[in-house]
């Protein structure tokens, strides 16, 4: 890594934008209010969990590092946390999930239609915000995103049970299902702050780059984490059928014993046998094969904002390049 990509911790991180912080967190505390009570419950059940809440964080530091000085960005933070939320909520339906951030997941406690009507009012309620703001470009930029997001969870679906899917093809899914909205909230916090049409765009790289970075950790912390750190089950993609990068690698790179054994756990889900495809796997290289791609998007992220003029909210960015690939949640 770098000079620029020092490790640094999420409190590090967010220390500038301290107060913006709060401001979003009380605007997504009454724009999720609700006449309804089980909204209402499923609401406050979802905020109390906490998260790192990084997409918000990448809207304000960009807006920052940009001069921005208006009020916008705190409803542009909570608008991409609404559309991040409501994802969560949906994908943990769709994959059966039981546990998320250390506690139960929604459709855990209260069922999954509670779960899935619930993160349709967070969608819609994001897009109430979104509108409100009067800036079309801000709308293209959202509504596109939200559209390859759901793109990519469909894309992510056909992959499911396929241990046959490629790099490429799982890039292509990190790319449309995470990265977007990554840079979706770096491509925002420039606009708003007024930003020139190189500079939206190099925020967006970092964004995209980033989210990449994000993803791929997350890959590796699926084999190698702790439930307790990640806050949630270790082996779910394993379990869920998905063939993330670690096993990707393993099947172009392992012996024909394993590929067997991981072919056959990805067709069926087959999560009793998952200490066999760990050892495999930590055997292998493929958890720092996929560290080292980790570590090159970062690298990508950090360039594409070398121009920016330096700031607290600069090195800020530049310590979240670090903190996605040296975390261990």
């Amino acid at each position: 890594m770098s000079a620029a990509l020092q490790p640094a911790s999420q409190n590090g991180v967010i220390e500038p934008i301290s107060a913006d912080l709060d401001a979003v967190n009380a605007v997504i505390r009454r724009q999720l209010h609700s006449e309804v009570p089980l909204v209402n419950q499923i609401a406050e059940y979802i905020i109390s969990a906490g998260g790192k809440r990084i997409r918000p964080v990448l809207v304000l530091l960009v807006a920052n590092a940009f001069g921005y000085r208006g009020t916008h960005h705190h409803d542009l933070a909570a608008v991409v946390e609404f559309i991040h939320t409501a994802t969560l909520l949906h994908d943990d339906v769709v994959d059966e999930s039981s546990l998320r951030r250390g506690r139960k997941t929604a459709n855990a406690m209260f069922g999954n239609a509670a779960a899935v009507l619930v993160g349709d009012f967070v969608y819609s309620r994001a897009f109430q915000i979104m509108v409100a703001i009067r800036n079309m470009r801000v709308m293209q930029i959202l509504a596109d995103a939200t559209n390859v997001i759901a793109e990519g969870e469909v894309l992510q679906l056909l992959n499911m049970h396929d241990p046959d899917v490629t790099e490429e093809r799982y890039l292509q899914v990190i790319r449309s299902k995470t990265a977007k909205l990554f840079e979706a909230a770096a491509q925002l916090g420039a606009l708003i702050a007024g930003a020139q049409e190189t500079e939206i765009e190099a925020a967006a790289e970092y964004g995209r780059s980033l989210g990449t970075a994000f993803q791929l950790i997350d890959d590796v912390l699926d084999y190698s984490g702790n439930a307790n750190d990640i806050g949630k089950n270790v082996g779910d993609d394993l379990r869920e059928g998905k063939p993330t990068l670690p096993l990707i690698y393993l099947m172009q790179n392992g012996s024909a014993e394993q590929r067997s054994l991981v072919r056959s756990c990805i067709e069926t889900g087959d999560e009793q046998h998952f200490d066999q495809v760990l050892a495999a796997i930590s055997g292998s290289g493929a958890l720092e094969y996929t560290r080292r791609e980790a570590e090159k998007a970062a690298q990508r992220a950090a360039q594409a904002i070398s121009e920016i003029v330096d700031s607290k909210f600069k090195d800020s960015l530049l310590q979240l390049c670090a903190f996605a690939v040296d975390r261990n949640h």
